[in-house]
């Protein structure tokens, strides 16, 4: 798995203790079920997390399979966060 974060994203990270988490969520609407990706500096807990190689010390929970490419990007101008993206997208795919 290739990891693109952008600048942003990395010093996010690094002044929030230098870890990223990344796992998948699930959830249903209108009858499918959905799947996108969590993205947070603090351990959720209650998962088995693997190491990546990063630009910071990324952990993946992301069901024994992963995209060939994680987008990492810092979002939000009042309440800054950390988002992932599945080979570009917002969606599991």
């Amino acid at each position: 798995m290739r990891v693109i974060a952008s600048p942003e994203a990395v010093e996010f990270v690094h002044l929030r203790g230098g870890r990223l988490f990344v796992w998948t969520k699930r959830g249903r609407c209108c009858g499918a079920g959905l799947t996108w990706l969590e993205a947070s500096t603090e351990d959720p807990g209650g998962r088995d997390f693997e190491r990546i190689d990063a630009p910071f010390d990324l952990y993946v929970a992301l069901g024994g399979h992963g995209p060939e490419e994680l987008h990492v990007d810092a979002r939000g101008r009042r309440r800054r966060r950390v988002e992932a993206y599945w080979n570009g997208c917002a969606w599991v795919v």
